[in-house]
Order: structure tokens, then C-alpha cells, then sequence
């Protein structure tokens, strides 16, 4: 029997000739010359939730960001929205307009499976300011839309560590809930970290190692995790954590973060059988792919892979693992010479029995290119809002559905 869950989903409302809020984050990365959307995955894995609401009869109004104020791709959600028609293959209304007479109108003369797509929500110097979900549902945003709308649906998981308004402001107002993709991801990350089938293994790489340690420290005092294998600038420093001189150019920008270094030793006394370091590694030098053991650092190369010995260790401890949760490539997958580490090790993930989730803008991008995507169980949409799930942190948006849900109930007991 399935757990309940503790916000409302699809299928507690019924949407039939109501108008609906809809959430998404599609923030695409777009050409910086052409301004053409590079990658429409975003919109592709909103599509179940905006399929439901037309079969439903629902009249669909989407809001979304494109960039931030002052950055290059802050721009219309003009492309956006023809895109979601061509993927729909029906019409998409767009409206240069949020909140206004224009929006409203255009809200009001809205017909069942119609759509309709606002502008950048992000146009509105209130959407990011920092506020609770109380204070952003007095917003002029909240107020011009929720007062045409019966419901709020919010589909932006990789959005949801954003105290945004667009994101938590119409939950105070409207009765809302998650859409598909939101379910699924709180679902599957909840299982994640809460049952996951043993023996759990999870695989960091990546260019960047500033949380690592929290995440690590949670998910091994919690018993979650079995075995955390360690590749990318996350190995390096914690193989330099351990007492191993890299080099210079290997060691400059984890020598940044002290004290993420000092909570690596932390973990590295409490955890070392737990934890599993590269023991060869593979640098550049002149061009080349070069292989060494690590007794044989520092190297004035730069460290661009892990080596054949340990691709052979983490292939073998993924072979017995259950579930497997990866995030980050295990080396510049970029340059061909320096690929291996990062193929071999999503191909073995790829290929296992086990439960695999992957998540991170990188490690989505090694899967697409390596042609694996449908090889993993669940691929999920976000990079910062997943960072902050596994280090245990509340996400605003979640949040705010949860609250939502418990409001909404009481209202309804009260009127009972």
C-alpha cells in the first residue's frame, strides 16, 4: 500500500472547464547569437501534466521564467511557447504580458483544452524578491491572477529551492497542488532517501565539490547510502583531504574552500570504509591520456579522469548494487581522450538491475551524448533544488504545497 503524501496531486482536483495555473520551469539554454532554444528536454517532461490538463478540459495558463534580470538570455517566452505547440501539435496562445489587462483578457475569454502562455514572469521586479508564501500572495501578480483562477499546479522541481512568487505565492490563495513531474520527483527522491533497496551505492563526480560533504555526511549517518564512490574534483580533494599532494594546478581551486576541506577529513575518519577514492588516475599531458597510480603524486599534469584500475573497481561494486543514485561525470567527458571514465561507469550504471537515478546539468549531458537516457530509471530535472534534497534541506516550493494542502483541507472541514 502506498504511502500517503502530504500535498495535494492531479488527482484530488477536478479541472474540467476550470482555469488552471500552471508552473513550469523552462528555463532553456538558448543560442547567444540567435537567441534559438538549444534543447527543448524541459519542455518535453512537462508534457504529461499539460496533456492531462487538455484531456481534462482543463483552460491551461502557463507561467515560466527565461534568464534573470541583466543576464543575456533574459528574454520573451515567445519561442517557448511555440515550441510547446509544435510538441503539442495544437495551438498555444502567447501574450506579451503577465499580470495585466492584456493577460487577464486573454485569461478570461480562455475555452476548455485551451493554452495559454504568459511572458517572463521575471519581467515583475516582485517575482524575486525574498519573501514567504504569505507575503508574496499579496503581490500584484498573485492578486490580477488567482482572482480568474480556480486552481494552481506547480511543475517546476528544478525551481523548487526558489522562494520565488510565481513559485509559492498562489499557494496561500488557491487550492494547488503538484503536477506529474513534481510528483514524481518528490516521490522517487523520498524512496531515494528514505527506503532505498540495498545494497545502496552513490557515485559523485562532477567540477565542483562545495556541499559534497554535507551530503555525504547525511546520507551515510542516516544508513542510507552503503558505498559512496568519489570521482571528479570531488575524489581530488578528497584525496588531498587524505594527505596527497596533487600539484599545483590540481589543488588550487579546492584549497579555496577550507573549511569544506576540514569536514572531508571529518568524514574520512568516521567513514573510510564507506568511502571509495580513485587509486590511478588519468592526466593530460601534451594532448595525451596518461595514466598514473596515485603513490606517484603530486603531477605538474592536470588530473582529467579517473584510471583503468579504479573503472574496474566501481564497475565491480555497482554490479551488486540495488539502487544507484549518480550525479556528475567522472571527468572532462568533453574531450575524447579523457571520456573513458565517465562512459564506462554510466554504461555499467546503464546496464545493472539497479534502481538508477541521475540528476545535474552535466551528468544529464554525458547521458544524452552517451545515448543512454532510457537506460536510467528516473533522470531527474533539477540541479540546485536536488543538491539541496539530499542535504536534507526544506525546499520553499514543496513546502508551500504541503501548507497549501493542510489550509485548503481546514477551509473544507470548516465549511463541512
Amino acid at each position: 500500500m502506498e504511502e500517503e503524501i502530504d500535498f495535494f496531486t492531479l488527482d484530488d482536483f477536478d479541472v474540467e472547464n476550470k482555469c488552471v495555473l500552471l508552473r513550469v520551469d523552462f528555463n532553456l539554454p538558448l543560442d547567444k547569437n540567435t537567441f534559438e532554444i538549444l534543447d527543448l528536454t524541459r519542455i518535453k517532461q512537462a508534457l504529461p501534466t499539460i496533456k492531462e490538463l487538455i484531456s481534462k478540459k482543463a483552460k491551461t495558463v502557463v507561467l515560466a521564467h527565461q534568464g534573470r534580470p541583466g543576464s543575456w538570455d533574459f528574454t520573451s517566452m515567445e519561442k517557448h511557447a511555440k515550441a510547446l505547440s509544435n510538441l503539442l501539435s495544437q495551438p498555444v496562445k502567447f501574450v506579451d504580458d503577465i499580470c495585466g489587462e492584456k493577460a487577464r483578457r486573454e485569461i478570461e475569454n480562455l475555452k476548455p483544452r485551451e493554452i495559454l502562455f504568459l511572458d517572463n514572469v521575471r519581467k515583475i521586479p516582485e517575482e524575486m524578491e525574498k519573501k514567504n508564501a504569505e507575503e508574496h500572495g499579496k503581490s500584484v501578480l498573485v492578486k490580477n491572477l488567482a482572482s480568474l483562477a480556480d486552481f494552481f499546479v506547480n511543475d517546476a522541481f528544478a525551481a523548487a529551492h526558489r522562494a520565488q512568487c510565481s513559485l509559492i505565492g498562489f499557494t496561500s490563495v488557491l487550492p494547488s497542488c503538484a503536477g506529474r513531474l513534481m510528483e514524481s520527483e518528490i516521490k522517487t527522491l523520498e524512496k531515494l532517501l528514505k527506503k532505498p533497496e540495498k545494497p545502496a551505492v552513490f557515485v559523485f563526480g562532477g567540477a565542483k565539490f562545495s556541499d559534497i560533504a554535507i551530503t555525504i555526511d547525511r546520507l551515510l549517518s542516516n544508513n542510507t547510502a552503503d558505498k559512496i564512490i568519489l570521482t571528479g574534483l570531488a575524489a581530488n580533494a578528497f584525496l588531498l583531504a587524505k594527505g596527497f599532494n596533487l600539484g599545483k594546478d590540481n589543488t588550487k581551486k579546492i584549497l579555496e574552500e577550507d573549511e569544506n576541506l576540514e569536514k572531508i577529513k571529518n568524514l574520512l575518519a568516521r567513514f573510510q570504509d564507506k568511502l571509495i577514492l580513485p587509486f590511478d588516475l588519468a592526466v593530460e599531458e601534451n594532448g595525451n591520456r596518461k595514466e598514473i597510480n596515485i603513490e606517484e603524486l603530486p603531477t605538474p599534469h592536470k588530473i582529467y579522469d579517473i584510471g583503468t584500475k579504479t573503472i574496474d573497481l566501481i564497475k565491480n561494486i555497482l554490479s551488486n548494487a540495488k539502487t544507484i543514485f549518480l550525479s556528475g561525470p567522472c571527468g572532462v567527458f568533453e574531450e575524447q581522450n579523457f571520456m573513458r571514465g565517465t562512459k564506462e561507469v554510466f554504461e555499467a550504471i546503464a546496464k545493472s538491475n539497479a534502481f538508477s537515478i541521475a540528476g545535474g546539468g552535466h551528468t544529464v549531458a554525458a547521458i544524452k551524448k552517451l545515448g543512454l537516457t532510457k537506460d536510467f530509471s528516473h533522470i531527474s530535472t533539477g540541479g540546485g533544488s536536488l543538491e539541496r534534497f539530499l542535504m536534507g534541506e526544506k525546499l520553499p516550493v514543496i513546502e508551500a504545497l504541503k501548507e497549501s494542502k493542510k489550509k485548503f483541507l481546514k477551509i473544507k472541514k470548516e465549511e463541512e
